[in-house]
């Protein structure tokens, strides 16, 4: 592994799908609500239940916790109908645990250690280790690469990591290997994300991938 090669897929990803637009969000607790909001749903219908929460409850801890249990439930039913119940509820969960805990005030998480902070995302329901490594880089609180499922998937089909049966270690793998060839800044990290997403999305799919069509397809160990 090293930066070039890294950065050489990072390149055909921009040539292919240009610079990403600034992320939706950033804010540590709209990062968690921006998740929560949406399960199996398209970017577009996230954010109209996103939008849909910041119109109709507001994305202040106090006012999430206040909401009804039917506004929570109709706000996350926009995000897709399955577990549209749960995800309500999680919204409320999650703003009472920044009020209980954090007196209100996730970011001042982030300004403990890294590990510390990390940890103290995980808590959240529905945030694993992958979403917290996400909010502390977009935060710019860590250093590495952030990855979903998508990213991961095109970093295992280049041949830049070895893919594992068990999804977390393959992940932590990932972290570990691709360590000494992280962009620099933290908006190339987020650029980064973006761009493996948005190409695992578009068309290095899990079915039926666009190899035909794809920039990457020179370099790339499962289109060979």
């Amino acid at each position: 592994m090293t930066t070039t090669t890294l950065g050489r897929l990072l390149a055909t990803l921009r040539r292919c799908y240009g610079t990403p637009a600034p992320p939706v969000v950033t804010h540590p607790f709209q990062m968690i609500l921006w998740e929560a909001v949406g399960y199996l749903c398209t970017d577009a219908q996230r954010k109209a239940a996103f939008d849909a929460l910041r119109a109709r409850v507001g994305l202040e801890p106090e006012a999430i916790a206040n909401a009804s249990d039917a506004t929570l439930h109709a706000v996350a039913r926009l995000g897709g109908a399955m577990a549209a119940d749960s995800r309500g509820r999680r919204l409320r969960q999650s703003a009472e645990l920044v009020l209980r805990r954090w007196d209100g005030d996730l970011e001042s998480a982030l300004r403990l250690p890294e590990s510390k902070a990390r940890k103290a995302l995980t808590e959240f329901g529905g945030i694993g280790e992958p979403g917290a490594d996400k909010i502390l880089v977009f935060n710019g609180k860590a250093r590495r690469l952030a990855l979903d499922s998508n990213g991961l998937r095109v970093l295992g089909r280049v041949g830049l990591i070895t893919e594992e049966k068990d999804y977390s270690k393959t992940y932590r793998n990932a972290q570990q290997s691709l360590a000494p060839a992280l962009p620099k800044g933290r908006e190339a990290l987020i650029s980064a994300y973006q761009l493996l997403r948005q190409h695992g999305q578009v068309l290095c799919k899990t079915n039926a991938p666009a190899c035909h069509v794809c920039l990457v397809r020179p370099s790339c160990r499962y289109a060979s």
